[in-house]
C-alpha cells in the first residue's frame, strides 16, 4: 500500500489514473480511501448499469464522513477528457454539465475524489423528461426505524399489485428504504410524482398513525414519511450499490421481498456494509436487475 500523501498510477480498462492518499481513513471505523476505491472497482459490473447515462450528483467527503461534505452537481473541470458529461437541471432553471460515469475507470476516478455517495435521477441523461422508474422513498421518523419502513413497503406492494405493477426494494444505506417501480415506457415526471402521492395518501388515510405524506418534520415522529417528491424532475436518489457517508461504510443495497418481509417481522435489520454487498452480488447477482428492463405503464385518472 502506498503511504498517505503519495500517488499511485493504475490502469483501469485501458485508462491511466493517478490515485492519491490511499491510506487515509475516510470513515471513523477506519475504512480507508483505498478500500473505497477497491469497493467501487469491484462493484462496477453491478452499479454501472444503474448509473450509466445518468446526470450524477456527487456527495464528496475529502476529510472523511465525520466532517462536513458537500454536494457537487457540476462536473469538475479538471476531469479526464474521457469522463463524459451531460446537461441536466440546474438549481435555478437552465442546465449545467453533470458527470456521467459510464465505465469502470470513471467510477474509480470519482472514488479518488472521495465522491463517497453517488446520487442519480430517475431519468436517463439522453431523455431527462422521461423517468425510467418511479421511486417511493420511505423515511422513518424517530423512534420508527427500517422495520417500520418495510412494513409500509409491503402495504405499498399490495396497492401496486391491484394495478398490475411490480416494485423492487433497496435499503437506503442510512435509516430508510426505497422502492423502485420500473416503467421504461413513455411517462412524465408529473405523472410519476402524482401517482406516488396518491398511493402515499391512500395509505395515510388508512393508517394515519403510521404514515404521512407531509414533509414537515413536526408531524413525522413515529411515522413513515412516504416521500413522493423524489419523482420531480430535478431530484436525485442515492444510487443502488452506492456507499453512504455514515460512521461505517454502509451501502444502499438491493434486497429481495423475502428479506423485506423478514425485516418487517423484526427478523433481520437490512443493514449491509461494503464487504457484505460484495459477497451478496457474488451469491445472488444483481437483485435490482429487473428495474433496468421491466416495462410497465402507470394507470391514468379516469
Amino acid at each position: 500500500m502506498a503511504p498517505a500523501g503519495t500517488s499511485l498510477q493504475v490502469e483501469v480498462g485501458g485508462r491511466s489514473l493517478s490515485l492519491s492518499n490511499l491510506d487515509k481513513p475516510l470513515y471513523p471505523s477506519g475504512f480507508t480511501k483505498s478500500q473505497i476505491i477497491d469497493y467501487y472497482a469491484r462493484i462496477a459490473p453491478y452499479i454501472l448499469p444503474h448509473i450509466e447515462n445518468r446526470c450524477l450528483t456527487f456527495r464528496r467527503f475529502p476529510n472523511g464522513t465525520d466532517q462536513a461534505g458537500f454536494f457537487e452537481k457540476r462536473c469538475p473541470k479538471h476531469r479526464p477528457d474521457w469522463v463524459d458529461t451531460a446537461e441536466g437541471p440546474g438549481d435555478h432553471n437552465g442546465s449545467i454539465p453533470y458527470c456521467r460515469l459510464d465505465e469502470p475507470a470513471a467510477l474509480v476516478w470519482a472514488a479518488n475524489l472521495a465522491a463517497i455517495e453517488l446520487h442519480a435521477p430517475m431519468a436517463h441523461a439522453d431523455d431527462i423528461e422521461t423517468p425510467a422508474s418511479l421511486v417511493f422513498d420511505f423515511d422513518p421518523g424517530d423512534p420508527a426505524v427500517i422495520r417500520e419502513c418495510c412494513q409500509i413497503a409491503l402495504l405499498v406492494r399490495e396497492v401496486l399489485d391491484a394495478v398490475d405493477l411490480e416494485g423492487w426494494c433497496k435499503s437506503s444505506g442510512s435509516k430508510g428504504l426505497q422502492m423502485y417501480v420500473p416503467l421504461n415506457t413513455q411517462v412524465t415526471h408529473e405523472h410519476a410524482s402524482s401517482f406516488a402521492l396518491v398511493v402515499g395518501q391512500l395509505l395515510e388515510k388508512q393508517h394515519p398513525d403510521r404514515v404521512t405524506t407531509t414533509m414537515a418534520k413536526a408531524v413525522r415522529p413515529g411515522k413513515i414519511f412516504v416521500d413522493w417528491s423524489q419523482n420531480t424532475r430535478h431530484k436525485t436518489t442515492i444510487a443502488p450499490y452506492s456507499l453512504r457517508a455514515r460512521p461505517d461504510p454502509t451501502v444502499s443495497t438491493p434486497v429481495s421481498w423475502d428479506e423485506v418481509s423478514d425485516c418487517a417481522d423484526g427478523t433481520i435489520p437490512l443493514r449491509f456494509e461494503a464487504g457484505d454487498v460484495l459477497e451478496r452480488v457474488e451469491q445472488f447477482g444483481d437483485l435490482f436487475a429487473g428495474v433496468l428492463s421491466t416495462e410497465q405503464t402507470l394507470p391514468t385518472a379516469e
